[in-house]
């Protein structure tokens, strides 16, 4: 059993997991399927390309710094109408993402991918690239062990944060319709999947101001 972590870190992020017409959502955390959306483009896949491979990755995300809720206002027009479109961005936020598998091989060839990303990676939408490093390593653990002990991404300057903590679940805590069954244009699909929460405590390494900006 093996874990790939991601830090998901940029200006902006937006993580929806539902869509209604001109507005567009943000969760709090991470998708699976935007995290899955991001690995199949650092692995070439096309549109029509099968996930199965990749949704049998089980998934899960620690709440660094959740950000800041921003509103994106703006009206579309066209010569024959206007109208209002609102998109929702998380400002300024760190999440630290895992991804457990016992094909380990199948791990490096995402590692591979993403310092090699076939196509531009973006955290939820086009508009917002990660700041760099993305890869955090491949830990010999399982998500849940490697969530837990990671030392924080978050830079504040107290020495120990209770952090939130999401993953793939057995049970049915809470249900996300999040699993990405088809990306095509033609035919996007998406089905449910169960996940948990729990709170625990991280040390920080090296606390100092963040910047969102910067490389780390």
């Amino acid at each position: 059993m093996a874990t790939l972590l991601l830090r998901l870190a940029a200006p902006l992020q937006s993580w929806g997991s539902e869509a209604k017409f001109e507005t567009r959502r943000t969760e709090k955390f991470p998708t699976k399927s935007g995290v899955i959306g991001l690995i199949a483009a650092a692995m070439g896949y096309s549109r029509e390309d099968s996930l199965e491979k990749l949704n049998q990755l089980k998934f899960g995300v620690r709440i660094d710094c959740e950000g800041k809720l921003l509103r994106d206002y703006h009206i579309a027009k066209s010569k024959k109408t206007a109208y209002v479109t609102q998109r929702y961005y998380l400002a300024d936020a760190v999440f630290l993402a895992g991804l457990e598998s016992q094909n380990i091989t199948f791990l490096n060839e995402i590692e591979t991918a993403l310092k090699n990303p076939a196509f531009p990676l973006f955290l939820g939408r086009r508009s917002c690239p990660p700041t760099m490093p993305l890869f955090q390593g491949i830990r010999d653990a399982d998500l849940l062990t490697s969530l837990r002990t990671e030392p924080s991404l978050d830079k504040k300057s107290h020495s120990v944060q209770k952090l939130r903590i999401i993953t793939d679940s057995d049970f049915s805590a809470a249900v996300l319709r999040d699993v990405p069954v088809s990306f095509s244009k033609s035919n996007r699909k998406f089905g449910f999947r169960n996940i948990q929460d729990e709170y625990t405590e991280i040390a920080l390494l090296n606390p100092t101001a963040h910047n969102p900006f910067s490389s780390r």
